[in-house]
Formats: C-alpha cells, structure tokens, sequence
C-alpha cells in the first residue's frame, strides 16, 4: 500500500475514532477480549475444593453463588462450568435454582452492557441483509430467542452481549434464556452434585440434557415452519 493510499484510510479511522459510538463500541471489543485472555490464563479451581468454600461463606453461600456465577458468565466463562459449581456446592436442586439464577443475571447484565456500548454503532451501519437480520431480532418473541440460544453458536456471554447489539427486546430475551437453559441446568448440576460423592452419577443425570436436545429439535422445527408461513395479507 502507498503512502497516498495509507493517508485517507488513516484519515477514515481517526474520523471514525471521533465517534462516541465507535469509541463505545471499541470498549466493548476490549473487554471482549480481556474477558477471552483472562478465561485462557486464569486456572480454574478443583470442584472438589468448592464445597469448603460455599461453607466458609455461610449464610451468604447462595448469593455469593448467583452473583459470582453471573459475573462468571458476563466474563465468558461457560455456564455448564458454573453449573457443574453449583450443583458440586449446593446439591441438584438447589445447585440448578442458583444456577438458574445466575444465568438469569448473567444476561440481564450481558444484554445491558451490549446495549450501552454497541447498539447505536451497529444501528448506525446496518443495511441491506443485515438491518433485515436485525428487524428479525427486533421482532423476535420468547420461543426465537430459545431457538437462538439452543442454537451451538457461541457461549452464553457472548451471545448476551451479542443480542444487546441488536434491536431485541429485553422481557424476551431474558425469558427465552432461562427457560433454554433449564434442561441443561438440572443436568449438569446433577453431575456436579456427583462429583463431591463418587458412584452418585446415574443415567438419570443426563436425562434432562437429553430432554433438551429433543426439546431443541421441536422448537427449532416449529420456529422454521413459522418463519417459511406466508405472512397474512
């Protein structure tokens, strides 16, 4: 590339720089990839260790595990990593309530954050396939976001940030969530809970996940009918 072809390019990017809505939308790449190094680079703990720790909080155990599991998944971590925590320090029922409920934060705070810093910048630039793609998301009822979430796309935080990009709307994004992940929970905490009393898992643990996946096939085979469905005149 010559230097007279470098200039407006370097002229396009300082200019784009002076946005604020770039600027904001910058900020949450960076925290994107803060949040992927920390999750390469910081070692996870023993669940075995874990349980010791819920008892060193006491009565605070279970919120400590709702916040810590959200901030968990806003920063990327897996949700099946911080279900198998939870039902390794709380047991399956309860491990899948908190799990639940962490789940439901970590969208709630995912979805915000996507929504301050890089929703007018993608609305800014949408056009064509993608401003259609985004009318879609904007449109989308609780049953579309289960359908997205069942979807193996991406992690858990990321696609909360991701739809707070997007003209989605809040109620049915953080409905559709929880409910996708309810399947998965109750299986996965199950598994966790067996991990602090060797010989306890049993094929009813994976039930759930398997009830998921035909759940997923439903819904995603309801969703694709309704979306080929003439729309009426």
């Amino acid at each position: 590339m010559t230097p007279t072809a470098r200039r407006p390019a370097a002229g396009r990017f300082a200019a784009l720089l002076r946005q604020p809505s770039a600027r904001r939308f910058g900020l949450l790449l960076l925290l994107l990839a803060g949040c992927g190094v920390a999750l390469l680079l910081v070692p996870r703990p023993d669940p075995a260790d874990l349980p010791r720790l819920a008892l060193s909080l006491g009565g605070y155990a279970p919120v400590a595990a709702v916040l810590g599991g959200a901030l968990l998944m806003v920063a990327l971590v897996p949700r099946t990593l911080v279900t198998l925590a939870a039902g390794a320090i709380f047991g399956p029922l309860a491990g899948t309530a908190y799990a639940l409920g962490a789940a439901l934060l970590a969208a709630a705070l995912g979805f915000t954050v996507g929504r301050l810093l890089g929703r007018q910048f993608v609305a800014e630039r949408v056009r064509g396939r993608l401003a259609r793609l985004d009318g879609w998301f904007a449109r989308q009822s609780v049953l579309g976001v289960i359908t997205v979430r069942l979807l193996p796309i991406a992690g858990f935080g990321l696609v909360s940030y991701g739809y707070g990009t997007t003209g989605a709307r809040l109620l049915p994004f953080l409905a559709g969530s929880v409910i996708a992940a309810v399947p998965t929970a109750v299986g996965y905490a199950a598994i966790g809970a067996a991990v602090t009393s060797p010989g306890q898992i049993n094929w009813y643990a994976a039930a759930p996940a398997g009830l998921g996946l035909i759940a997923s096939v439903f819904i995603i085979r309801t969703w694709w009918r309704a979306e080929r469905r003439p729309a009426p005149s």
